[in-house]
């Protein structure tokens, strides 16, 4: 039996921290399968990297998961979503592996939460430059009209555990403003980073009553459940012994501290080169 075929842990790639509220979401949903989680903090963010620079990155890590064991990899990064997650599916992909991302799960469903089908998005200026969420979005849901917004210092605010702060006060009202201008009719906002669940209670504190927000984590994780029941051939490629295990491309006591504030719980992470 060749390695590719035993069944291992899924893989959770994210470019430092915040893929750590998508999983989250998808350990509380699938709590029986093993899980490995790698963040490349060592060369965060990818946010406001160039295309080309985020898929050789991207790459890496994922074919690192692939070496760990996992037959299937999630990007919980909307960056690494936007900008890799095809061209590693059309070129990358060694038989019996499979990579997923976060952008399509969300996109397939919003049109459960607006009415008006005007919808925001607040991402990173990467995400927004890919406009994946447009393309995808409408592919799915063609009459809604989609609004997006660059929030550059969202992350590096909650990276630091800036949440309360009066910097993190001006820039998330600030961005809210400003993505409000873009529609009166718009009724859902979607917070197309997985950083910015942190900034939930400000996000609410500024956006007014009536309109959704919608964090991907829950989305994400029900997108799975529904992927592996669909896809037995892969489902069976997971192992399950209720594993976690953490990787960091950086520092790992640096690593366990922040990972806390994104996961929930104390954490325990292991350096690696990738």
């Amino acid at each position: 039996m060749s390695q590719q075929n035993n069944p291992g842990p899924i893989g959770i790639f994210d470019s430092g921290y915040g893929g750590l509220t998508v999983f989250k979401e998808i350990h509380k949903h699938l709590p029986d399968y093993d899980y490995i989680y790698l963040g490349d903090n060592a060369r965060v963010p990818y946010g406001t990297r160039s295309f080309e620079t985020v898929y050789e990155y991207t790459k890496e890590c994922v074919f690192k998961l692939f070496e760990l064991g996992c037959n299937l990899v999630i990007l919980a990064c909307n960056t690494a979503s936007a900008k890799a997650l095809r061209t590693i599916q059309q070129n990358d992909l060694p038989e019996g592996k499979k990579v997923l991302g976060v952008i399509r799960p969300t996109s397939e469903v919003v049109n459960q939460f607006t009415k008006s089908n005007k919808v925001g998005i607040l991402a990173t200026q990467g995400t927004v430059n890919s406009n994946s969420y447009v393309i995808e979005i409408n592919k799915f849901h063609p009459d809604i009209d989609v609004f997006q917004h660059a929030c550059p210092f969202w992350v590096p605010l909650v990276e630091n555990n800036e949440l309360n702060s009066e910097g993190a006060n001006f820039f998330v009202q600030q961005d809210i403003q400003q993505l409000l201008q873009a529609s009166p009719e718009m009724d859902t906002i979607l917070l197309a980073c997985t950083h910015y669940p942190l900034l939930l209670p400000l996000i609410q504190k500024y956006v007014p009553e009536g309109i959704n927000i919608i964090s991907q984590g829950k989305l994400v994780a029900e997108s799975l459940m529904d992927y592996l029941k669909r896809h037995p051939e892969v489902e069976e490629k997971c192992s399950k012994e209720k594993s976690l295990q953490f990787f960091t491309t950086d520092d790992p006591e640096d690593f366990n501290e922040k990972a806390e504030i994104f996961f929930g719980k104390r954490i325990s992470s292991n350096f690696i080169k990738v």
